[in-house]
């Protein structure tokens, strides 16, 4: 696994990505508004808490390949600038974050995005693992419950163990971890939902005003600009392989049961959003 993850660096230039930024900028807006991520602030063990905001993003503006993209480069951020920085803050080594997943409008068209979920989800099992130690799950609609109910019997024991479902916007429980000012905008407040423009763009952290996109932003643009003083960088996406969904095994009955359960909902329901798509 590490030789096929090191040749998977070597082959698509991945210790280059920090230095292909995506533009135009309101390309790179675009991306951030429907891939909905960001950093929150910390546990108090020191942890990185990134929020991501499931049921909101539409992963529609743009590419796949944009999408993996700037997926693979907050990996790289993770794990090149933020995890390291907060190594020497604490004094020890801190190798994982935890992940707090809003599923405030979640809709059963989400299964429209279920093929570029499992490439990014199949990008971090095999080059990015153990990363997060915690999963929380927040703001859950009737379909994630019926869902997960059918999906949590198909997860491998770590994997399970790593996932909390927790009751309404979770801030009760998450405060147990960290400290008010590191809770992701959506929990602060009981039944505020996950709307992408809520509150002030320095509160939001999906927001590019908020300092985690800022930096990163800069961060990127400013090794794009030592690269090019030694060679000029080439326009478009930055094409990364990725392993196709597999045919078979443990992600592909995943999403084979949940896009059942959804299909069963759907019908039961008289739901009208559900656009399958037949790839």
């Amino acid at each position: 696994m590490l030789v096929d993850c090191l040749n998977w660096r070597v082959q698509n230039d991945i210790d280059n990505i920090l230095s292909r930024p995506i533009i135009p900028p309101d390309l790179y807006r675009a991306v951030r508004d429907s891939q909905l991520i960001g950093l929150s602030g910390y546990s108090r063990e020191g942890l990185p808490v990134f929020a991501i905001g499931a049921g909101l993003s539409t992963l529609d503006k743009a590419s796949v390949h944009y999408y993996v993209q700037s997926h693979i480069q907050i990996n790289e951020y993770r794990d090149r600038v933020i995890l390291p920085s907060a190594s020497k803050k604490h004094g020890r080594p801190i190798t994982k974050c935890i992940k707090v997943l809003d599923m405030t409008g979640l809709k059963l068209s989400a299964l429209n995005q279920i093929k570029l979920l499992t490439i990014i989800s199949s990008i971090d099992d095999l080059n990015y693992p153990e990363k997060t130690e915690t999963y929380y799950v927040v703001n859950t609609p009737y379909i994630f419950s019926a869902c997960w109910k059918v999906v949590k019997p198909l997860l491998q024991e770590r994997t399970k163990r790593k996932v909390q479902v927790l009751p309404g916007c979770g801030r009760e429980e998450l405060l147990k971890i960290m400290d008010y000012s590191s809770l992701p905008h959506f929990c602060k407040k009981e039944g505020s939902g996950s709307s992408k423009h809520s509150g002030r763009g320095s509160e939001n952290c999906y927001s590019l005003d908020h300092p985690f996109h800022q930096q990163l932003y800069s961060y990127i643009n400013q090794q794009a600009r030592l690269r090019e003083s030694v060679e000029p960088i080439k326009q478009g996406s930055f094409h990364v392989d990725f392993p196709e969904p597999p045919a078979e095994g443990e992600e592909a009955s995943i999403a084979k049961t949940l896009e059942s359960e959804l299909q069963k909902f759907h019908n039961g329901n008289g739901v009208s959003d559900l656009k399958i798509n037949d790839d």
